[in-house]
């Protein structure tokens, strides 16, 4: 008998150093809206997205790269001294094509930068949800799916998002860990309502972002398989894997 993989579910970034994501494939998960921007960006045409943790390191990217876009947010809103915000509707192929992404945020990139060890580390979203999971089940080893949460307190979209990946990887990996049972049996939970987004209505960072007016992002990013696109990170910058 075969064994199937380990696929765990890591709920905060304070979380993660109880994980060894040694010979793992590690999903960075930041539903609103990182990895959605990320996932758009490069499906629309971007070279590459570049990650950034710090707003200075961000800006200083803007006469340096050629052909670099600065973009960011912090607490949910654009920083002055970026040139674009967070959202994946900003994005389109007839602005972004061929051009490279700069991207800081407060909670996805951080992470990102957080993961030391893995053998690949990858973005994920609703926007590319079916592309994430046939990407892990061919790669077929070891999984953790990271959610950045928001500053390091556990969220419900990426932990719904995590749900919606073991669920439909749940035949192919063993789902030991407890967070991971706990993820799918809210995103079960999730298709009792009429939409993802109207489950996400209580959540906090549904509240946070409505109140900067952007339920239009939050029902963009919660639409799936918008951008079949499979973003894996080279070190240096996220590219279209």
């Amino acid at each position: 008998m075969i064994e199937k993989p380990l696929l765990e579910v890591c709920l905060s970034p304070a979380l993660l150093h109880l994980y060894d994501t040694k010979d793992t494939i590690v999903v960075i998960i930041d539903v609103f809206r990182a990895t959605s921007t990320i996932a758009a960006a490069l499906h629309n045409g971007a070279r590459a997205v570049i990650p950034i943790a710090s707003v200075e390191e961000c800006i200083a990217l803007t006469n340096t790269v050629e052909g670099c876009i600065t973009a960011g947010e912090r607490d949910g809103k654009v920083v002055p001294g970026l040139q674009y915000g967070n959202s994946p509707l900003e994005y389109s192929a007839g602005f972004i094509g061929g051009k490279t992404l700069a991207l800081t945020t407060t909670n996805g990139t951080k992470l990102l930068h957080m993961v030391r060890d893995a053998d690949t580390i990858i973005t994920g979203s609703f926007l590319n949800l079916d592309a994430v999971c046939t990407y892990l089940k061919k790669r077929g080893q070891k999984v953790l799916l990271a959610c950045a949460a928001w500053k390091d307190r556990v969220n419900m979209e990426d932990t719904l998002f995590a749900g919606a990946v073991a669920e439909a990887l749940q035949d192919d990996f063993a789902l030991l860990c407890d967070s991971a049972q706990m993820a799918v049996s809210l995103y079960r939970q999730a298709q009792t309502a009429p939409s993802l987004l109207a489950f996400l209505e209580p959540s906090s960072h549904y509240k946070r972002l409505s109140n900067f007016g952007l339920v239009g992002d939050m029902a963009y990013c919660t639409t799936p398989n918008q951008h079949p696109v499979v973003p894996v990170y080279n070190g240096k910058e996220l590219v279209a894997g």
